[in-house]
């Protein structure tokens, strides 16, 4: 993990913000009910960020360079605000487990890279609303087992409205 502070000097838990994320914090306001609820969610969640050492991957400025260039450019100022992870070797590893082993689709690559630099770093969250693959509660027992199979504790894998009823 790079990180300006010492192992265990800062208490605060550590959350890995997938791209999901960032991308509903600075999105226009929905029209649809449900993506509007999940950007208020997120942002009411924001708002409360200073509770949590925050990290990002390379993964997520990858995903995040995507798209309109205006978004773009706003996603990745909010990454730029964020701790850097190392992806070590062993995250491929897992990544491929994940994706070999059925617990995540074949054609989920990237997703299984989020999920696997967050375990491979022994982070305590990973914050999505990828409900398809990442927070799916039928595939969570499943990426659980196979990165404790790999040798990794499994981050919580959890939306924003999740992680912000653990601090209230």
């Amino acid at each position: 993990m790079t990180d300006a502070t010492a192992p265990g000097s800062d208490p605060r838990p550590t959350v890995y913000v997938e791209t999901s994320v960032i991308s509903y914090l600075v999105a226009r306001p929905s029209a649809d009910l449900v993506a509007r609820a999940h950007q208020k969610a997120t942002r009411d969640w924001w708002t409360e960020r200073a509770r949590f050492r925050l990290y990002a991957s390379s993964f997520v400025a990858d995903e995040a360079k995507q798209g309109d260039s205006a978004y773009a450019a706003q996603r990745l100022g909010v990454i730029a605000t964020l701790l850097v992870l190392d992806v070590p070797e062993d995250v491929d590893r897992v990544a491929q487990a994940l994706l070999l082993r059925g617990s995540l689709p074949r054609k989920a690559v990237t997703d299984a890279l989020h999920v696997a630099v967050a375990a491979v770093n022994g982070v305590d969250y990973l914050v999505t609303w990828n409900l398809r693959h990442i927070a799916n509660p039928a595939l969570r027992r499943r990426i659980e087992e196979v990165r404790r199979n790999c040798g990794y504790e499994p981050p919580i894998l959890c939306t924003p409205e999740e992680l912000l009823e653990t601090i209230r």
